[in-house]
């Protein structure tokens, strides 16, 4: 088996028994598949924690103690080698699915089933897992249970589905000029929205967009923001929106960036900087802030097709003075 082979196996290993534990034996786990000093890279209120047992209690034991018979129930399953740093990750993505038993962020339990949208990046060197980074959509787990605490969004709300052909769980060994593809056309993507940052040009024709994106293109975006497609209603509902609303836009870098057969991915801490002019998502302008954004692609023929986002939106919210959990917690579970 090739290096990535190793680390998916580790890793779908990894899964399992987290799975299969309880909240009491999950310090034994991370203990087995991770380093002692893992670092944890999660949405807010979570952040960053370093350490074995401190991941273990500050994560994953609050997790299992709210959420009831958790289910992992992955939609894309890559691996490879990051161009940013070199190193090897494992990038897993789709819903954690439970019983909501339990308060949990000081959202209140509602005894039914929820899914809750995820993306996690296992960093593996040496056969253990050396670095987590872990993306939940918190707010579309609040809107799952009625608590939506944000302004009507622009996109469509609902519990996204996986890749069209259902074939994003790559368990087998890849062409690794497939990957290549995907990789070229999304750094292309990339260098492109980053010359409209620098351009200060909000509202690019859909020809722009078209030399990287299908014309069918789907993007399932964060609680919030809502999922959208094809390229003019994408433009309408998203793109123009975060545009016009966020100034003096700046591209910060990544933490991974890899691809593998047609799905690539990347994670930033953070991705991009900007400042809130007023009117995007339906909020008023603030401080000048950082966004947390995770984005998963499929790529069919030279052009990327779908497009799953998550964006820690209770962090974008905290540095402009609002937490949006706490908040929600004093007013409807006091």
């Amino acid at each position: 088996m090739s290096d990535y082979q190793q680390n998916k196996a580790l890793v779908i290993e990894y899964f399992e028994a987290l799975e299969a534990a309880a909240a009491d034996t999950l310090p034994a786990v991370l203990a087995r598949y991770t380093s002692a000093d893992c670092r944890f890279l999660g949405s807010h209120p979570f952040d960053e924690i370093h350490g074995q047992e401190a991941i273990a209690e500050g994560f994953w034991q609050p997790l299992l103690r709210a959420f009831n018979s958790l289910q992992r129930r992955q939609d894309i399953f890559i691996a490879g080698t990051s161009e940013i740093a070199g190193d090897q990750w494992v990038m897993s993505m789709g819903h954690f699915m439970g019983l909501f038993d339990a308060d949990w962020l000081g959202i209140r339990a509602t005894r039914k089933m929820v899914m809750l949208r995820y993306a996690e990046f296992n960093c593996v060197a040496g056969g253990k897992i050396v670095q987590t980074g872990m993306f939940l959509d918190i707010i579309g787990l609040m809107q799952q249970v009625g608590c939506n605490p944000l302004p009507p969004q622009t996109g469509a709300s609902f519990v996204y589905p996986g890749p069209r052909g259902h074939d994003g769980i790559l368990l087998d060994r890849q062409a690794p000029e497939e990957g290549e593809k995907t990789l070229a056309v999304l750094n292309q993507m990339i260098d492109d929205l980053d010359a409209l940052n620098k351009s200060g040009n909000d509202n690019c024709p859909p020809e722009y967009l078209a030399r990287t994106w299908h014309e069918n293109m789907v993007w399932y975006g964060p609680a919030g923001i809502g999922a959208t497609c094809t390229i003019p209603r994408y433009q309408q509902q998203h793109q123009y929106p975060f545009r016009e609303g966020l100034t003096d836009k700046v591209y910060n870098g990544h933490v991974c960036r890899f691809a593998e057969g047609d799905f690539a991915c990347f994670f930033g801490w953070p991705n991009l900087s900007h400042r809130p002019t007023g009117g995007f998502m339906g909020l008023p302008g603030g401080e000048r802030t950082h966004m947390r954004v995770v984005d998963v692609y499929r790529r069919e023929g030279d052009k990327l097709l779908e497009n799953w986002v998550i964006i820690d939106i209770p962090y974008w919210l905290k540095q402009q003075g609002l937490d949006v959990l706490e908040r929600t917690s004093a007013i409807l579970n006091p």
